[in-house]
């Protein structure tokens, strides 16, 4: 049975802290605005009109404005750094990003970690490797987004041993 893990009063996790198969369930979740939207795609230079302009998205699937996919998957892995990454010393990799589904203006965003495998780092055994899922559902409870990582954080707290 996988161990859920609940908001906490630490910021990030050790290695030691972390086991397989454990799940975090992030909180607080995001709600995206259209400031957020606006201001990321102009920080990125993705000024296609199905981000940003209403009336053109009207002729297009959706009929509504769509939020730029690298703004999902910022948010998403920014909703879980108090549980996963808070201590982490690298983002050592993302793999395995699926836009599952859409996200429009106004959707809040809510993720959930599971601990899929740990090993301690090769080169500095002070370190280890956490190999992550997070899934990204709204507030309706769809699933819109789906990636693997892996994290590099410190084995312990050595200041309290």
């Amino acid at each position: 049975m996988n161990k859920i893990i609940i908001g906490k009063e630490k910021f990030g996790n050790y290695y030691d802290d972390f086991e397989v198969g454990s799940i975090y369930k992030h909180w607080p979740g995001k709600t995206i605005t259209e400031s957020d939207n606006n201001i990321f795609s102009l920080l990125t230079m993705n000024h296609h009109p199905v981000h940003l302009d209403a009336n053109f998205c009207q002729t297009h699937q959706h009929k509504q404005v769509l939020v730029v996919g690298t703004l999902v998957l910022s948010v998403v892995v920014g909703l879980t750094v108090s549980d996963i990454s808070g201590k982490a010393i690298a983002n050592l990799e993302y793999e395995k990003i699926n836009h599952d589904g859409p996200v429009f203006i106004g959707d809040t965003l809510y993720a959930e970690t599971c601990i899929l495998d740990k090993r301690l780092s090769k080169k500095n055994p002070t370190r280890g490797i956490i190999y992550v899922e997070t899934m990204a559902r709204n507030q309706r409870n769809e699933k819109i987004l789906t990636l693997r990582r892996k994290v590099l954080v410190p084995v312990s707290n050595n200041e309290n041993k």
